[in-house]
Protein backbone atom coordinates (compact mmCIF):
# COMPACT_ATOMS: atom_id res chain seq x y z
CA UNK A 1 0.00 0.00 0.00
CA UNK A 2 1.26 3.50 -0.64
CA UNK A 3 1.15 6.27 1.68
CA UNK A 4 -0.65 9.72 1.46
CA UNK A 5 3.03 11.55 0.60
CA UNK A 6 3.55 8.79 -2.35
CA UNK A 7 -0.04 9.25 -3.89
CA UNK A 8 0.80 12.98 -3.84
CA UNK A 9 4.65 11.91 -5.74
CA UNK A 10 2.51 10.60 -8.21
CA UNK A 11 0.45 13.14 -8.91
CA UNK A 12 3.49 15.27 -9.46
CA UNK A 13 4.53 13.66 -12.37
CA UNK A 14 1.18 14.42 -14.40
CA UNK A 15 0.44 17.47 -12.56
CA UNK A 16 3.89 19.17 -12.50
CA UNK A 17 5.96 17.81 -15.33
CA UNK A 18 5.94 18.45 -18.74
CA UNK A 19 7.87 17.60 -21.54
CA UNK A 20 11.00 19.44 -22.43
CA UNK A 21 9.25 21.27 -25.33
CA UNK A 22 9.21 20.78 -28.93
CA UNK A 23 11.82 18.85 -30.88
CA UNK A 24 14.07 21.68 -32.27
CA UNK A 25 15.75 20.68 -35.20
CA UNK A 26 19.60 21.32 -34.58
CA UNK A 27 22.65 19.60 -36.00
CA UNK A 28 24.90 17.55 -33.01
CA UNK A 29 27.87 19.58 -34.28
CA UNK A 30 26.15 23.11 -33.65
CA UNK A 31 24.57 21.91 -30.58
CA UNK A 32 27.79 20.28 -29.16
CA UNK A 33 29.65 23.33 -30.48
CA UNK A 34 27.49 25.81 -28.29
CA UNK A 35 27.89 23.70 -25.49
CA UNK A 36 32.02 22.72 -25.85
CA UNK A 37 31.93 26.85 -26.04
CA UNK A 38 30.38 27.25 -22.48
CA UNK A 39 33.06 25.56 -20.86
CA UNK A 40 35.63 27.20 -22.22
CA UNK A 41 34.13 30.52 -21.32
CA UNK A 42 33.92 29.30 -17.97
CA UNK A 43 37.68 28.74 -18.25
CA UNK A 44 38.50 32.33 -19.09
CA UNK A 45 36.59 34.12 -16.54
CA UNK A 46 39.24 33.15 -13.72
CA UNK A 47 42.92 34.07 -13.34
CA UNK A 48 43.18 30.09 -12.83
CA UNK A 49 42.80 27.41 -15.41
CA UNK A 50 40.00 25.14 -13.68
CA UNK A 51 36.20 25.99 -14.65
CA UNK A 52 33.47 27.77 -12.68
CA UNK A 53 29.58 27.77 -13.73
CA UNK A 54 27.36 30.59 -14.36
CA UNK A 55 24.11 31.79 -11.97
CA UNK A 56 21.90 34.15 -12.95
CA UNK A 57 21.92 36.50 -10.22
CA UNK A 58 25.68 35.88 -8.86
CA UNK A 59 27.60 35.72 -11.80
CA UNK A 60 30.52 33.61 -12.57
CA UNK A 61 31.88 31.17 -9.44
CA UNK A 62 35.05 29.97 -8.45
CA UNK A 63 36.68 26.79 -10.34
CA UNK A 64 35.62 23.40 -9.24
CA UNK A 65 38.48 20.57 -9.44
CA UNK A 66 36.20 17.64 -9.70
CA UNK A 67 34.65 19.14 -12.25
CA UNK A 68 37.05 20.71 -13.95
CA UNK A 69 38.70 17.56 -14.19
CA UNK A 70 36.21 14.91 -15.84
CA UNK A 71 35.43 18.05 -18.28
CA UNK A 72 38.83 17.62 -19.77
CA UNK A 73 37.85 14.04 -21.86
CA UNK A 74 34.89 15.62 -23.30
CA UNK A 75 37.10 18.37 -24.78
CA UNK A 76 39.69 16.12 -26.19
CA UNK A 77 36.81 14.42 -27.76
CA UNK A 78 34.77 17.21 -29.00
CA UNK A 79 38.29 18.37 -30.71
CA UNK A 80 38.34 14.93 -32.30
CA UNK A 81 34.57 14.94 -33.55
CA UNK A 82 34.38 18.69 -34.51
CA UNK A 83 37.87 18.51 -36.16
CA UNK A 84 38.33 21.68 -33.72
CA UNK A 85 42.17 21.33 -31.97
CA UNK A 86 41.73 24.08 -31.14
CA UNK A 87 39.66 22.42 -28.21
CA UNK A 88 43.38 20.62 -27.10
CA UNK A 89 44.50 23.63 -25.40
CA UNK A 90 41.81 24.31 -22.88
CA UNK A 91 41.60 21.04 -21.69
CA UNK A 92 45.47 21.09 -21.27
CA UNK A 93 45.95 23.94 -19.53
CA UNK A 94 43.09 22.60 -17.21
CA UNK A 95 45.02 19.83 -16.76
CA UNK A 96 48.38 21.54 -16.03
CA UNK A 97 46.28 24.11 -13.50
CA UNK A 98 45.38 20.96 -11.60
CA UNK A 99 48.54 19.50 -11.37
CA UNK A 100 49.57 22.87 -9.79
CA UNK A 101 46.84 22.38 -7.04
CA UNK A 102 47.18 18.23 -6.46
CA UNK A 103 47.52 18.27 -2.23
CA UNK A 104 50.54 16.52 -0.57
CA UNK A 105 48.63 13.51 -0.02
CA UNK A 106 47.90 12.81 -3.61
CA UNK A 107 44.58 13.94 -3.34
CA UNK A 108 42.18 16.82 -4.57
CA UNK A 109 40.22 18.99 -2.56
CA UNK A 110 36.31 18.77 -2.32
CA UNK A 111 34.44 21.85 -3.08
CA UNK A 112 35.41 24.92 -5.07
CA UNK A 113 38.86 26.79 -4.98
CA UNK A 114 38.60 28.96 -2.10
CA UNK A 115 36.72 26.99 0.27
CA UNK A 116 39.25 25.10 2.04
CA UNK A 117 38.37 21.56 1.87
CA UNK A 118 40.27 18.70 2.55
CA UNK A 119 41.20 16.05 -0.32
CA UNK A 120 37.92 13.82 -1.44
CA UNK A 121 37.88 10.56 -2.96
CA UNK A 122 34.92 10.99 -5.13
CA UNK A 123 36.02 14.74 -6.01
CA UNK A 124 40.17 13.18 -6.65
CA UNK A 125 38.52 10.09 -8.82
CA UNK A 126 37.35 12.61 -11.33
CA UNK A 127 40.27 14.56 -11.86
CA UNK A 128 42.30 11.53 -12.16
CA UNK A 129 39.61 10.73 -15.36
CA UNK A 130 41.36 14.30 -16.53
CA UNK A 131 44.80 13.42 -16.00
CA UNK A 132 44.14 9.94 -18.02
CA UNK A 133 43.10 11.88 -20.86
CA UNK A 134 45.96 14.40 -21.15
CA UNK A 135 48.29 11.24 -20.58
CA UNK A 136 46.78 9.81 -23.65
CA UNK A 137 46.79 12.70 -25.31
CA UNK A 138 50.16 14.39 -24.55
CA UNK A 139 52.19 11.35 -23.71
CA UNK A 140 53.40 13.60 -20.65
CA UNK A 141 54.40 11.13 -17.89
CA UNK A 142 53.61 13.86 -15.27
CA UNK A 143 50.03 13.56 -15.45
CA UNK A 144 49.88 9.93 -15.26
CA UNK A 145 52.63 10.10 -12.02
CA UNK A 146 49.99 12.56 -10.42
CA UNK A 147 46.75 10.00 -12.04
CA UNK A 148 48.49 6.60 -9.86
CA UNK A 149 49.60 9.22 -6.53
CA UNK A 150 46.00 9.99 -6.37
CA UNK A 151 44.78 6.29 -6.78
CA UNK A 152 46.72 5.08 -4.04
CA UNK A 153 45.89 7.32 -1.67
CA UNK A 154 42.41 6.48 -2.48
CA UNK A 155 42.53 2.92 -1.99
CA UNK A 156 44.92 4.19 1.35
CA UNK A 157 41.76 5.63 2.62
CA UNK A 158 39.24 2.80 1.80
CA UNK A 159 37.34 0.77 4.93
CA UNK A 160 37.58 -2.78 5.36
CA UNK A 161 33.66 -3.45 3.79
CA UNK A 162 35.02 -1.87 0.52
CA UNK A 163 33.22 1.41 0.66
CA UNK A 164 34.69 5.13 1.09
CA UNK A 165 33.19 6.97 4.28
CA UNK A 166 36.41 9.41 6.57
CA UNK A 167 37.73 10.58 3.43
CA UNK A 168 34.31 11.03 1.27
CA UNK A 169 31.70 13.42 1.09
CA UNK A 170 29.84 13.79 3.76
CA UNK A 171 31.65 10.91 5.94
CA UNK A 172 29.20 8.83 4.85
CA UNK A 173 29.42 5.60 2.46
CA UNK A 174 27.52 5.72 -0.78
CA UNK A 175 27.12 3.96 -3.95
CA UNK A 176 27.84 6.27 -6.29
CA UNK A 177 31.71 5.27 -5.70
CA UNK A 178 31.23 3.01 -8.56
CA UNK A 179 32.36 6.42 -10.28
CA UNK A 180 35.42 6.19 -8.61
CA UNK A 181 36.06 2.57 -8.89
CA UNK A 182 36.76 2.69 -12.69
CA UNK A 183 39.22 5.24 -12.75
CA UNK A 184 41.27 3.29 -10.80
CA UNK A 185 40.68 -0.01 -12.59
CA UNK A 186 42.21 2.22 -15.70
CA UNK A 187 45.07 3.36 -13.71
CA UNK A 188 45.51 0.01 -12.81
CA UNK A 189 45.58 -1.30 -16.29
CA UNK A 190 48.36 1.17 -17.32
CA UNK A 191 50.36 1.00 -14.23
CA UNK A 192 49.74 -3.11 -13.01
CA UNK A 193 49.22 -1.46 -9.83
CA UNK A 194 47.25 -4.64 -7.80
CA UNK A 195 45.74 -3.09 -5.11
CA UNK A 196 44.20 -0.59 -7.14
CA UNK A 197 41.64 -3.04 -8.96
CA UNK A 198 41.12 -5.07 -5.56
CA UNK A 199 40.07 -1.83 -4.26
CA UNK A 200 37.74 -1.31 -6.73
CA UNK A 201 36.26 -4.73 -6.46
CA UNK A 202 35.36 -4.77 -2.78
CA UNK A 203 33.58 -1.19 -3.27
CA UNK A 204 31.50 -3.10 -6.29
CA UNK A 205 30.87 -5.87 -3.95
CA UNK A 206 30.03 -3.59 -1.57
CA UNK A 207 27.66 -1.45 -3.63
CA UNK A 208 26.07 -4.84 -5.26
CA UNK A 209 24.75 -5.22 -1.57
CA UNK A 210 22.75 -2.13 -1.63
CA UNK A 211 20.38 -2.43 -4.97
CA UNK A 212 16.65 -3.53 -4.27
CA UNK A 213 15.29 -6.09 -5.65
CA UNK A 214 13.54 -3.74 -8.21
CA UNK A 215 16.65 -2.27 -9.37
CA UNK A 216 16.79 0.93 -6.81
CA UNK A 217 20.57 1.56 -4.93
CA UNK A 218 20.37 2.07 -1.17
CA UNK A 219 22.96 5.00 -0.09
CA UNK A 220 22.94 6.52 -3.24
CA UNK A 221 22.30 10.38 -2.37
CA UNK A 222 24.44 13.38 -1.90
CA UNK A 223 22.73 14.62 1.04
CA UNK A 224 21.89 12.83 4.31
CA UNK A 225 18.54 14.01 4.86
CA UNK A 226 17.05 12.95 1.42
CA UNK A 227 19.36 9.52 1.38
CA UNK A 228 15.49 7.94 1.23
CA UNK A 229 15.10 9.32 -2.56
CA UNK A 230 18.01 9.98 -4.57
CA UNK A 231 18.54 12.44 -7.21
CA UNK A 232 18.83 11.00 -10.81
CA UNK A 233 22.05 12.65 -10.71
CA UNK A 234 23.99 10.20 -8.33
CA UNK A 235 21.47 7.36 -9.55
CA UNK A 236 23.38 7.71 -12.84
CA UNK A 237 26.63 8.10 -11.55
CA UNK A 238 26.06 4.91 -10.14
CA UNK A 239 24.74 3.35 -13.36
CA UNK A 240 27.28 4.95 -15.30
CA UNK A 241 30.92 3.27 -12.77
CA UNK A 242 29.12 -0.21 -13.15
CA UNK A 243 28.80 0.09 -17.24
CA UNK A 244 32.44 1.43 -17.26
CA UNK A 245 33.95 -1.32 -14.76
CA UNK A 246 32.35 -4.02 -16.44
CA UNK A 247 34.02 -2.58 -19.62
CA UNK A 248 37.13 -3.12 -18.07
CA UNK A 249 36.48 -6.15 -16.22
CA UNK A 250 34.05 -8.05 -17.96
CA UNK A 251 31.29 -9.05 -15.04
CA UNK A 252 28.15 -9.44 -16.13
CA UNK A 253 26.46 -9.09 -12.84
CA UNK A 254 27.33 -5.06 -13.03
CA UNK A 255 25.61 -4.81 -16.32
CA UNK A 256 22.68 -6.63 -14.72
CA UNK A 257 22.72 -4.13 -11.73
CA UNK A 258 22.73 -1.26 -13.94
CA UNK A 259 20.34 -2.92 -16.96
CA UNK A 260 18.03 -3.23 -13.77
CA UNK A 261 17.99 0.31 -12.84
CA UNK A 262 17.81 1.76 -15.96
CA UNK A 263 15.46 0.12 -17.27
CA UNK A 264 12.59 1.26 -14.62
CA UNK A 265 13.40 4.85 -15.33
CA UNK A 266 13.26 4.27 -18.98
CA UNK A 267 10.05 3.08 -18.84
CA UNK A 268 9.04 6.47 -16.86
CA UNK A 269 11.08 8.56 -19.45
CA UNK A 270 9.42 6.83 -22.83
CA UNK A 271 5.75 7.25 -22.25
CA UNK A 272 6.37 10.60 -20.38
CA UNK A 273 8.69 12.68 -22.01
CA UNK A 274 10.20 13.58 -18.89
CA UNK A 275 11.11 12.32 -15.61
CA UNK A 276 11.68 13.67 -11.84
CA UNK A 277 14.54 14.93 -9.95
CA UNK A 278 14.09 12.40 -7.31
CA UNK A 279 13.15 8.90 -6.91
CA UNK A 280 12.40 6.98 -3.66
CA UNK A 281 12.94 3.11 -3.59
CA UNK A 282 9.37 2.18 -4.92
CA UNK A 283 10.54 4.29 -8.24
CA UNK A 284 8.23 6.88 -7.43
CA UNK A 285 9.65 10.61 -8.16
CA UNK A 286 9.37 13.99 -6.56
CA UNK A 287 10.72 17.59 -8.11
CA UNK A 288 11.77 18.68 -11.10
CA UNK A 289 13.94 16.93 -13.44
CA UNK A 290 17.88 17.71 -13.35
CA UNK A 291 19.41 18.19 -16.38
CA UNK A 292 22.89 16.53 -15.25
CA UNK A 293 20.60 13.19 -14.33
CA UNK A 294 18.96 13.31 -17.33
CA UNK A 295 22.09 13.60 -19.88
CA UNK A 296 23.71 11.20 -17.92
CA UNK A 297 20.77 8.79 -18.41
CA UNK A 298 21.29 9.59 -21.95
CA UNK A 299 25.04 8.90 -22.19
CA UNK A 300 23.98 5.12 -19.73
CA UNK A 301 21.18 3.91 -21.98
CA UNK A 302 23.52 4.58 -25.17
CA UNK A 303 26.23 2.14 -23.50
CA UNK A 304 23.10 -0.20 -22.59
CA UNK A 305 21.90 -0.61 -25.61
CA UNK A 306 25.47 -1.27 -27.03
CA UNK A 307 25.99 -4.18 -24.47
CA UNK A 308 22.47 -5.84 -24.72
CA UNK A 309 21.00 -4.96 -27.81
CA UNK A 310 17.40 -3.54 -26.43
CA UNK A 311 16.13 -1.35 -28.92
CA UNK A 312 14.07 0.92 -26.26
CA UNK A 313 17.56 1.63 -25.05
CA UNK A 314 18.31 3.32 -27.65
CA UNK A 315 15.04 5.15 -28.44
CA UNK A 316 15.56 6.34 -24.65
CA UNK A 317 18.95 7.57 -25.53
CA UNK A 318 17.97 9.20 -28.71
CA UNK A 319 14.92 10.93 -27.10
CA UNK A 320 16.51 12.17 -24.29
CA UNK A 321 19.16 13.86 -26.04
CA UNK A 322 16.39 15.61 -28.68
CA UNK A 323 14.87 16.85 -24.93
CA UNK A 324 17.83 17.94 -24.06
CA UNK A 325 18.51 20.04 -26.96
CA UNK A 326 14.81 22.09 -26.25
CA UNK A 327 16.34 23.17 -23.34
CA UNK A 328 20.04 24.27 -24.14
CA UNK A 329 18.02 25.71 -27.19
CA UNK A 330 16.37 27.82 -24.35
CA UNK A 331 19.71 28.73 -23.14
CA UNK A 332 20.49 30.78 -26.40
CA UNK A 333 17.50 33.59 -24.62
CA UNK A 334 19.07 35.51 -21.31
CA UNK A 335 22.94 36.47 -21.15
CA UNK A 336 25.55 35.85 -23.34
CA UNK A 337 27.51 33.96 -20.21
CA UNK A 338 24.63 31.10 -20.46
CA UNK A 339 24.89 30.70 -23.80
CA UNK A 340 25.15 26.88 -24.98
CA UNK A 341 24.67 25.98 -21.29
CA UNK A 342 22.60 23.20 -19.71
CA UNK A 343 20.67 24.68 -16.47
CA UNK A 344 20.74 23.11 -13.34
CA UNK A 345 17.13 22.36 -13.39
CA UNK A 346 13.97 22.37 -16.04
CA UNK A 347 12.16 24.60 -15.31
CA UNK A 348 15.73 27.51 -14.41
CA UNK A 349 13.71 27.20 -10.84
CA UNK A 350 13.78 23.91 -9.71
CA UNK A 351 15.90 22.50 -6.42
CA UNK A 352 18.85 21.42 -7.76
CA UNK A 353 21.35 24.38 -8.46
CA UNK A 354 18.66 26.61 -9.45
CA UNK A 355 18.86 29.75 -11.75
CA UNK A 356 22.53 27.61 -12.29
CA UNK A 357 24.01 26.86 -15.37
CA UNK A 358 26.43 23.83 -14.05
CA UNK A 359 29.63 22.91 -16.05
CA UNK A 360 29.17 19.55 -15.39
CA UNK A 361 25.40 19.64 -16.52
CA UNK A 362 26.64 20.94 -19.80
CA UNK A 363 29.72 18.38 -20.02
CA UNK A 364 27.48 15.57 -19.48
CA UNK A 365 24.87 16.93 -22.15
CA UNK A 366 28.31 17.00 -24.94
CA UNK A 367 28.98 13.23 -23.65
CA UNK A 368 25.72 12.34 -24.38
CA UNK A 369 25.85 13.86 -27.80
CA UNK A 370 28.77 12.24 -28.63
CA UNK A 371 27.15 9.33 -27.13
CA UNK A 372 24.31 9.03 -29.32
CA UNK A 373 26.08 9.57 -32.42
CA UNK A 374 27.55 6.51 -31.60
CA UNK A 375 24.32 4.32 -31.86
CA UNK A 376 22.57 6.29 -34.47
CA UNK A 377 20.93 3.96 -37.30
Amino acid sequence: MHSVSDTRSRGLLKEHLRPFGNVIDVEPKVALKAAVEYLVRAQEQHADAGMGSYHLVHGWGASYPETTGYAIPSLLASAKFLEWPMLEEPAIKAAEWLLKIQQPDGGWQGGRVGEGRPSIVFNTAQVIRGMLAVHAHTSDERFLIAARKAALWIASAQDPDGAWRACNFLGVARVYDTYVDAPLLRVHAITGDALLKEAAERNLQWVLTQQQANGWFANCDNTVRHNDRPISHTIAYTIDGLLECDHLLERPELVSAAAKASRELLQQFLPNGTLHGRYNAQWIGSEYPLMTGCAQLAITWSTLFQRTGEEPFRDGAIKMTEALKTVQHASLVGPLEQRGAMPGSYPLWGRYEKFAFPNWATKYFIDALLAVERIKK
